[in-house]
């Protein structure tokens, strides 16, 4: 059995000490000057979790939301239409962003395309090309980097005009609630003082970011690592060249071989097998093999061996 991803013990204790009144530290400044080292950007704000995040993010937007067609997050989707903004969405190859798409829209002024570091967590989007177009173009960019904060080759969570992330389980900075926006432009929170108002977290929680940011980038590289390996030893993976942090295998079979490796990949809580089609993933038949929800004990040679053995069997049957 392998085991989900969770906060780590040292996490753990100084969320607790924190609870139980020990020490006097402003963890959230701690936090925002630490962010703001990683995201390269000026001004930070803490938030109650990943959905307060981007109902902020998308609340300073005046035109136009765009989403990719697939490979996202769908509270993209819900919380445009909840903030009754106009929805737009581009096609995809397979969740990674062609900018050629984006020429054949009909975009409003003020609009913002909103996106994942890792297409469905699978593919690193090519957030330089997708910034340089949307600049030159006049369309604000959002990345929600919860999977690529602390990416350290310098390319994710850090070059699109808003990044925001989600702090909650299973992501990279894992406290099991949390999250943040961070930009330059400052006239962006003063557009949306009412739902940072709303979004407030904890001292407990942000004592608990300050503690995994510490080593983030290390753990990203793990996962990145484990995926890799995994995408060299299974045949037909989706957008196998590409860094991510799952792996998706499109298959006709895709229902009944899921069914299959729930039994056998099992975790002592949530799962590792997702099927698709699934929006958040991708639209065609797919097995899903979510190395992200894994904690970072699990993903020695010996589990990732049992991994590509598992899934192989299963696809040669």
């Amino acid at each position: 059995m392998f085991k989900f991803k969770s906060p780590s013990r040292k996490t753990l204790e100084v969320m607790s000490e924190v609870a139980k009144g020990n020490g006097d530290k402003d963890f959230e400044e701690i936090c925002i000057g630490k962010i703001q080292s990683l995201t390269h950007k000026d001004n930070v704000r803490m938030t109650s979790s990943g959905n307060n995040s981007i109902f902020i993010a998308l609340s300073s937007v005046e035109g136009d939301i765009i989403v990719p067609d697939e490979g996202a997050w769908h509270g993209f989707r819900q919380i445009a239409k909840f903030l009754n903004k106009n929805l737009i969405t581009v096609k995809t190859d397979d969740g990674l962003i062609d900018t050629d798409y984006l020429d054949n829209l009909e975009i409003s002024d003020d609009s913002a395309l909103i996106f994942t570091s890792f297409a469905a967590y699978t593919a690193e989007q090519d957030v330089k090309a997708i910034n340089r177009y949307c600049r030159n173009n006049g369309i604000l960019t959002i990345e929600d980097a919860s999977a690529g904060v602390g990416d350290r080759e310098g390319r994710l969570g850090c070059k699109s005009d808003i990044i925001l992330a989600s702090t909650g389980s299973p992501k990279i900075i894992n406290v099991g609630s949390g999250g943040f926006v961070a930009c330059d432009e400052d006239e962006i929170f003063k557009k949306t003082s009412l739902p940072q108002k709303l979004s407030k977290t904890t001292n407990v929680v942000c004592s608990g970011i300050d503690s995994e940011l510490d080593n983030v980038s290390e753990k990203l590289e793990l996962s990145l690592n484990a995926t890799e390996h995994i995408k060299k030893h299974i045949p037909d993976t989706l957008h196998a060249s590409k860094r991510g942090l799952n792996v998706i295998i499109p298959h006709e079979n895709a229902k009944s071989i899921c069914w299959n490796l729930k039994k056998t990949l099992t975790t002592d809580k949530s799962g590792m097998i997702t099927t698709c089609p699934n929006y958040n993933r991708v639209k065609q038949r797919a097995i899903c093999v979510e190395i992200k929800n894994l904690d970072y004990s699990c993903l020695k040679k010996e589990n990732l061996e049992k991994i590509i053995e598992e899934v192989n069997n299963q696809l040669q049957v």
